[in-house]
């Protein structure tokens, strides 16, 4: 009899740990021996991976594929690890050894907005197909693929099934927002995140040729599970966006549609897409704009919100595969185009830091969507829109994919930064810029800016108060610099980055980031009473600055009243207006000779 009690309460206890075995369980790793013939989504097509389970799956492939390495590679604002899990089927894991071997490296990134998990679940059915199919491994002789399985893992882990309020499934998810409550897509260039510090170091250890960063919509209805951003062809390297426009795109979408899955532009429009779609901008905060920085094609495939999510994930996978086997087949045709660009970055002159939409010019696409109609609300009794998926049509429709720089620079021989700026310096170290040091203080001429004008957000955008619309004057100084501070080449493949952060008048300028903002508050002033004689003075033995004074009363009524506004422009005009107000403190160099470092 108590033979037959303690099976019994053995098998209850079997029983009990195999039902908790499989219950979601966010607040725990597990670790796995045998590698998963399902992944959770194969079991249940609402159903994405948590983030224990995406960690636990790659662990468990590697422990059975020597062509698969998981490591915990830098940290994340979560406390865990980001990971980067490389597939070489030659078994080559130093990103050094992947290039002088001629491989091309495809990069992938899940979860950056873990409400929008497509590519978590598709990427670890693809990574175990490829592992497991001999005949796939064929398409990997000439590519290794990287994948930061889960980027934003503080997101993953607030997981809530109320928050993406206008998607189809699955069933819970991830938040937007990561450890820090940041928008990690907004984060590439300033940084705030461990999630971004550690994945600018990874982009740079690998320089991939492509990247996909895996994203769903928002937006208008439409036919199409699938929409794609590619990076915007006018911010890239000639030879680059000519691959990438003639060549790689007709033949993702030729496939694509092969596939079962006709894909259309990402649908980024003013109302309707019957007004039209335009490509989008993907300045440097973005993960595309970021990739455009270090000479990457980069694609952000945005499955449609309201498809259902089994959808969305195999179409997803489809992308990635499509694009594998194109890197494989035009194999040589992208190193060499890569090797051209990077030459050409390193020696052009001119750069473009800043665009604009052309909208007199533009192609038309067919377009497979549904009418847009209004009908009363049943909130407001006003009139809403809605597209009525009873009214499906196909039509053509403008696409605008023109942008035309509105600001463009000449580079300098190098930059000099202040040793004080040292989060700068932290940026361009995790991007392998190549800096030097100042072997000693010396006095150097160099150009510089005055920051002329600029406006603020109203709002906090992303834990910053944005500048916007710079406009700067140059100025020729002679400028003590110390031992210590940096010198930066800009004769380097990293050249777009060290342009595009360095120039403040760029949308995704560090300035424009806030983080020279100690210039921008006078910190010296003057005693009315006490100024008021040495200014009677200055007026006395400088004809020139009294000549100035009494024009600008004349052109200015309202000045002319003003007896503090007219002995602040003395102040102004004299050798005690401090000389770094406002005057942005990295130096352009147009000659390196007889600098020391």
């Amino acid at each position: 009899m108590i033979c037959r009690k303690l099976l019994l309460l053995l098998f209850i206890l079997v029983q009990f740990n195999c039902n908790n075995s499989i219950k979601e369980n966010n607040s725990r790793k597990t670790t796995s021996i045998n590698p998963p013939a399902m992944t959770p989504f194969e079991k249940n097509e609402n159903r994405t991976a948590t983030y224990y389970e995406v960690i636990d799956f790659y662990n468990a492939l590697a422990e059975v594929h020597p062509q698969l390495k998981v490591t915990a590679f830098g940290k994340t604002d979560s406390g865990h690890p980001l990971h980067e899990i490389i597939l070489s089927i030659d078994e080559i894991w130093d990103a050094g050894s992947v290039k002088s071997k001629g491989k091309n490296v495809l990069l992938i990134n899940n979860a950056i907005h873990p409400g929008e998990p497509c590519g978590v679940d598709a990427t670890m059915m693809l990574v175990r197909d490829y592992l497991e199919k001999k005949a796939l491994q064929e398409f990997l002789k000439n590519t290794v693929i990287v994948v930061v399985p889960f980027y934003n893992i503080g997101g993953g882990l607030n997981r809530n099934s109320m928050t993406r309020a206008n998607q189809d499934g699955p069933e819970s998810y991830g938040f937007r927002g990561n450890a820090k409550n940041l928008d990690l897509n907004r984060d590439f260039i300033k940084c705030d995140s461990k999630n971004a510090e550690s994945f600018n170091i990874l982009f740079s250890k690998w320089k991939p040729n492509i990247f996909i960063d895996n994203h769903t919509s928002n937006g208008a209805d439409y036919q199409y599970t699938m929409t794609l951003i590619a990076t915007q062809h006018n911010k890239l390297d000639p030879s680059i966006a000519g691959y990438m426009n003639d060549n790689l795109l007709p033949k993702l979408y030729n496939d694509m549609e092969t596939e079962g899955w006709e894909m259309t532009p990402y649908v980024y429009a003013r109302e309707t897409p019957d007004d039209g779609i335009a490509g989008f901008l993907d300045l440097a905060r973005y993960s595309s704009g970021y990739a455009a920085l270090n000479n990457t094609i980069s694609f952000m495939p945005e499955t449609h919100m309201l498809k259902p999510f089994k959808d969305r994930v195999l179409s997803t996978y489809a992308f990635m595969d499509v694009m594998i086997k194109n890197m494989h087949q035009d194999a040589k045709t992208i190193k060499t185009t890569f090797d051209k660009a990077i030459h050409n970055v390193k020696t052009k002159k001119d750069f473009n830091i800043n665009w604009k939409l052309n909208r007199e010019k533009s192609s038309t696409i067919s377009f497979k969507g549904y009418e847009a109609k209004y009908k009363p609300s049943e909130v407001s009794g006003l009139d809403r829109l809605y597209y009525d998926r009873n009214a499906p049509y196909e039509k053509q429709i403008p696409l605008f994919n023109t942008y035309e720089p509105t600001v463009t620079v000449q580079k300098p021989a190098a930059y000099i930064i202040p040793q004080a700026y040292h989060k700068i310096i932290d940026r361009m170290r995790w991007n392998g810029v190549t800096m030097h040091r100042l072997d000693k203080d010396q006095m150097l001429n160099v150009e510089m800016y005055r920051i002329k004008d600029f406006e603020n957000s109203k709002t906090a955008y992303e834990g910053h108060y944005l500048h916007s619309n710079i406009t700067v004057e140059s100025q020729n100084k002679k400028w003590q610099f110390f031992k210590g501070d940096y010198l930066i080449k800009v004769d380097q493949a990293a050249n777009e980055y060290i342009v595009q952060t360095l120039e403040p008048q760029g949308p995704d300028s560090f300035f424009a980031w806030n983080f020279f903002d100690g210039i921008l508050m006078q910190k010296e002033y003057f005693s009315s009473y006490v100024f008021e004689d040495l200014a009677a003075q200055y007026l006395k033995e400088d004809p020139k600055l009294k000549a100035k004074l009494e024009a600008k009363r004349k052109e200015d009524p309202e000045f002319a009243k003003d007896a503090y506004a007219q002995l602040r422009f003395v102040y102004e005009n004299s050798g005690h207006y401090e000389p770094t107000y406002k005057l942005y403190p990295v130096g352009r160099l147009s000659s390196l000779n007889g600098i020391a470092y």
